[in-house]
This record gives C-alpha cells, structure tokens and sequence, in this order.
C-alpha cells in the first residue's frame, strides 16, 4: 500500500492534467504513492487523457467519476475514502498549485507530531484577479475573526491531511474552505506552510466570486453553528488494568 495518496479533484481539466501529473511525479520522487483524480463530473477529453496517463506512468494513477458535478469538496471526500495511503495530499487540477510544495506539506506534517492533523497550505504572490484577491481577502478576514482558525488562507488546494482525520470530518459543498476549523474541532492543531501561487495554464475556471459568495456565508453560518454545538472532540485512549 502507498504511504500518500495525492486527490486530485478536477473539472474539465483536461489540457492541465498531463503536465500536472508531470510535475507531480518530480516533486515526489522516490516516495511510495498514488495519485487519485476525482473527475467531478466533466464534459471534456478528461475520461481519454487518464486513460492514456495511466499507462505511462509509473506511480499507480486511480479514477474516480461523479455522473454529475458534485463540487471540490465532494470529490475530495471521495478520494479520501479510496485513499490507500496514511496521508491524503490535495491539490488543485488546474495548475495553479505548485506540485513541488507536496512533499514539503507531507514533511511537515510528519515532523510536527501527533498533536497536528493537518498541514495547510497558505497562497503568496497570488496570481488571481485584484477583485478575486480582495473578495478572497475578506472572507479569509472574516472566517478567521469569527471561527478562530489560526489560519491566513484557507482556500488553498494544498493540504496534507491524515486520511482517518480527514474521514471523520462532516463534508458539505464547501467544506475545503474549513478544513483547518473542522480539525482543530476534532481535537488537533494546524501547521502552516507558506506556498507560491502560479497563473493557470488552460481553460477558465469552474468558480466564480460572485455564484460562491452567499454559499459561503451560509457555510460560515453553519460552522459557527456546528462549534457552537458541538464540544471539542477528546482524544481516547483505552486504560488497560492487569
């Protein structure tokens, strides 16, 4: 079995996918994994391209299809339940992750110790729209001030996360965005790791500001509720006598 299971969740990405698995199987060099990208559900040549990757790649490339586009979140949930490895690794399909970052995630995660349940990617130089950055800014500022995540950017596809963590978080479309305050909820702490954002390659992308904006305060409004009900996880340890 892999040790690291990288999810890809993609949506019509299939220009981006070949040279992202490239890159992908530089950056992890001489680790044992497997890649899983969750097609969410697309209209394009995805399907075809995976088909043909999957041959010439030399780390076990995994497919998994929705019928119909369920969202990033979902299909991440999906991964994670295929996921072979101990450490579940995501990334965007687009490209405008940095594929070099995963190992440093991964590392950090390891080196941080049991108390930590993920490492959470954190976007400099963003290469988004000023009007993108600034709504993107916001809702960052006000998740923060109000969920107490310890955490810059949430929005990042680049996380490392223990599988049995990651399970056991409650998923909803829109769940990534939350990721830090659903473990820290679950009893764990955050490590961060600082990442470069890059420009997208192909295509446009699936998401828009404006389409996500009332979503994501619905969101924010149902985390607020879920920590307000719901006590901190404790960590159980069996007591054994004799």
């Amino acid at each position: 079995m892999p040790e690291i299971s990288i999810i890809i969740p993609c949506r019509n990405e299939a220009a981006n996918l070949p040279l992202l698995l490239d890159e992908i199987g530089a950056a992890m060099a001489g680790r044992d994994f497997e890649v899983i990208v969750v097609n969410d559900g697309s209209t394009d040549e995805t399907a075809s391209v995976l088909a043909a990757q999957a041959v010439l790649r030399p780390f076990p490339l995994r497919h998994l299809r929705h019928e119909k586009s369920a969202g990033q979140s979902l299909s991440v949930r999906s991964g994670a339940w295929a996921a072979h490895g101990d450490i579940v690794a995501t990334i965007d399909g687009d490209g405008q992750n940095d594929p070099k970052y995963l190992p440093v995630l991964v590392d950090a995660l390891r080196q941080a110790g049991p108390d930590f349940g993920v490492a959470q990617g954190q976007r400099l130089k963003r290469r988004d729209s000023k009007i993108k950055q600034l709504a993107s800014r916001f809702a960052n500022w006000l998740r923060k001030a109000i969920l107490h995540d310890e955490t810059r950017d949430t929005g990042c596809g680049l996380k490392a996360i223990h599988t049995d963590i990651l399970r056991k978080l409650p998923f909803f479309d829109g769940t990534h965005r939350f990721v830090p305050a659903l473990v820290i909820q679950e009893g764990y702490r955050v490590v961060h790791c600082d990442v470069v954002d890059r420009s997208r390659r192909h295509g446009k992308s699936n998401y828009g500001i404006f389409d996500r904006g009332l979503q994501g305060v619905l969101d924010l409004a149902g985390v607020w509720w879920l920590r307000r009900r719901r006590r901190r996880m404790p960590k159980t340890e069996e007591i054994r006598h004799g």
